[in-house]
């Protein structure tokens, strides 16, 4: 009789997170001789994942509510779970199921790794639900065997918060897989006045923390006096901020911004572009989309804030600007059109570089396996 395998259970919010971002760890998992259980709310990039193995549970998560007692059934289904499975650890990502994953497997002493991926939608709470949360993620992380911390800020914070009295580590968010996203041709460009059309893309969800205003406004002064440059938007709008949907029709009917909505495969849209445009105004964890963007050797255009500027060398792969300043945002834009067409390339190409030496997903994977093979 076959020996059982330990189980590993994977706790997220959303599909897109599982395939795009946890594909190869729960590959790499699978391949080093675990059981997988993963814990998501359904979604059709399952459909991708057909061919690997693992068991599914299908949770009720309000990604953004604030219903406490919806909260609470979350954290006692977690337990539920975990008491008829029985992983040997479980991994935690996004903020619920790492909040009250964590609680729940707290409660029965299973060892749990959190992966911090970005604090900057809890830093921008006030009053006393920022105190409420800061307490929740305290006593959640407080005794995980590790948390995994994907940017350098984010790390000292958590230290400096006490919510870090275990092991941790820091690693390159979740890093690139390279295979996946290739060098794409470079397209032809022109000044934004002469030439060829000059295309900006913004690839997430559509929310006012990720600078989606800042995006807009900018696309507005630049359209003015650029015409021949076009400004995408990709992604899903969150239904609490529904008036987007009104918005970028609009903005769509006067040329301004083309809306191109959720995409299951946004490389065909970062082949057309010539620089990824990622305003985000709050802290991330690591940008996935701009590490997969200058694996695809695309010019950056992004803020400073942490998560962000990690991921370009200053003036060399892409410009850095101070985040919710739309003059600088614009004044970056207009330094790319300045540029000649081949050496946005070039500095796309470096860019490539970067990923490859810094932030590719097998760091990530060897990090998540060290752990696992200590706890389980």
């Amino acid at each position: 009789m076959d020996e059982k395998k330990p189980l590993v259970a994977l706790l997220t919010n959303n599909d897109d997170d599982v395939y795009c971002f946890r594909k190869e760890l729960i590959e790499g998992i699978i391949a080093a001789g675990y059981d997988m259980l993963i814990s998501c709310p359904d979604g059709p990039k399952f459909e991708l994942m057909k061919d690997i193995p693992y068991q599914y549970d299908n949770p009720d998560i309000d990604r953004r509510g604030t219903n406490v007692v919806a909260d609470f059934k979350l954290m006692m289904h977690y337990r539920k779970l975990f008491k008829e499975k029985k992983p040997a650890v479980v991994l935690t990502y996004t903020a619920k199921p790492g909040v009250y994953g964590s609680l729940a497997a707290k409660s029965l002493g299973i060892p749990y790794i959190n992966n911090v991926t970005g604090l900057g939608s809890v830093l921008n709470k006030t009053g006393l639900m920022r105190n409420f949360i800061m307490n929740l993620f305290k006593l959640a992380y407080s005794k995980a065997a590790c948390i995994m911390f994907q940017n350098d800020t984010n790390m000292k914070l958590a230290k400096d918060l006490g919510w870090v009295q275990g092991d941790y580590k820091l690693i390159p968010g979740s890093g690139v897989a390279l295979e996946r996203y290739p060098v794409q041709d470079y397209p032809e460009g022109g000044n934004g006045v002469d030439g060829e059309m000059v295309v900006f893309n913004y690839i997430g969800r559509v929310l006012h923390d990720k600078g989606v205003d800042d995006y807009i406004e900018a696309a507005k002064r630049i359209k003015k006096n650029y015409p021949n440059t076009e400004f995408n938007m990709l992604g899903f709008i969150e239904p609490t901020e529904s008036h987007y949907e009104e918005d970028l029709r609009v903005l769509g009917e006067q040329g301004i911004v083309n809306y191109r909505g959720s995409q299951k495969d946004v490389k065909p849209f970062i082949a057309r572009a010539h620089a990824i445009i990622h305003p985000s105004i709050y802290g991330e964890g690591m940008s996935n989309v701009l590490l997969e963007n200058a694996a695809s050797g695309r010019f950056l255009i992004t803020t400073d804030n942490p998560g962000c500027r990690e991921t370009v060398n200053n003036d060399e792969t892409g410009f850095i600007y101070m985040g919710g300043n739309v003059d600088e945002m614009v004044k970056a834009v207009e330094r790319f059109l300045a540029m000649n067409n081949e050496d946005r390339k070039q500095r796309g190409l470096k860019g490539r570089k970067k990923m490859m030496a810094e932030f590719s997903r097998e760091v990530v994977v060897k990090a998540y396996l060290e752990e696992i093979r200590r706890l389980a």
